[in-house]
């Protein structure tokens, strides 16, 4: 009975054990238009939420006071903004329920703006550029100490760094017909300034899409031919013959025109008055005997 008794509380405890080493999903979605926003996992409730922020200046992250284990999916972060440098802060969230905690989830932008930049994509076969523009506050203010640093990889895969501009770029050699992701953040004096760009993804065009194209205009030209031009010329010859026919006779010139002079006239050449140059005709005329 007692052995019994001692099972039971092993099972308890190693049932326990588990739940509490149960991994917590962490926040989807994690992003700011300007409010930090996220969306809850669906599978768990009663769960709160954290949100944390990060100075330009600093290295450690710090907690939201407004957003501290709060049941809300969005956090007004005016005040953390308003309290660091260059009003630009870097933001996640971490998802807590009993003694379990997700891990962060940091926060990007959408839509761009002071501190994260609006970024804009165009594939092509073997390419993918990253339109990036060099006009944005912290260039104006700081030049080319303000810079974009772009990450790139694969979907589903870890994103790596590909290079720091001021400008847009392109990455090259890519494998056509897989899809590519980037994000972009922005960089003062090499430290990051704020959320960055929110993953965006494109896939690479094979070359034979240019190559459909090729084949496929001539038949659209032929099939407008054949649609607008054959019709057009049935009409005409079934309504409009009798004048076919007609524009269709040679020319007879007149009578007046074919006639031959008379001997006794003669052609004098008379100079017009032209004021630029002087141009030279023929007047015909007959002199009676």
């Amino acid at each position: 009975m007692a052995l019994a008794m001692l099972y039971v509380l092993l099972w308890i405890h190693l049932v326990g054990q588990a739940v509490l080493c149960e991994d917590l999903p962490p926040p989807r979605d994690v992003h700011v238009d300007p409010l930090l926003r996220w969306t809850p996992a669906p599978e768990h409730s009663n769960v709160t939420y954290t949100a944390q922020y990060r100075r330009f200046d600093t290295r450690g992250w710090r907690d939201v006071p407004a957003c501290v284990q709060t049941e809300l999916t969005s956090c007004d972060v005016t005040s953390v903004k308003a309290k660091a440098e260059y009003g630009c802060v870097e933001l996640r969230v971490r998802a807590e329920k009993h003694n379990l905690t997700s891990g962060p989830v940091d926060a990007c932008s959408d839509q761009g703006g002071p501190c994260s930049p609006a970024v804009r994509l165009s594939a092509r076969p073997g390419r993918l550029t990253v339109h990036l523009s060099r006009n944005h506050s912290m260039a104006l203010e700081y030049g080319d100490h303000a810079q974009h640093v772009v990450y790139y990889g694969r979907e589903e895969e870890p994103l790596q760094e590909f290079e720091r501009t001021t400008s847009s770029v392109t990455i090259g050699d890519l494998e056509e017909g897989v899809r590519y992701c980037v994000k972009v953040q922005f960089i003062l004096f090499h430290k990051s300034l704020g959320p960055p760009s929110c993953t965006r993804c494109e896939v690479i065009p094979g070359s034979s899409t240019n190559h459909s194209m090729i084949v496929v205009a001539p038949i659209v030209a032929v099939f407008l031919f054949t649609v607008f031009l054959i019709p057009a010329i049935a009409y005409m010859l079934i309504f409009h013959l009798e004048k076919m026919k007609q524009w269709m006779q040679p020319y007879s010139m007149p009578e007046s025109i074919t006639r031959p002079l008379p001997e006794n006239c003669r052609f004098s050449s008379i100079p017009t008055e032209e004021r630029y140059e002087v141009i030279s005709f023929t007047e015909e005329s007959c002199v009676r005997a």
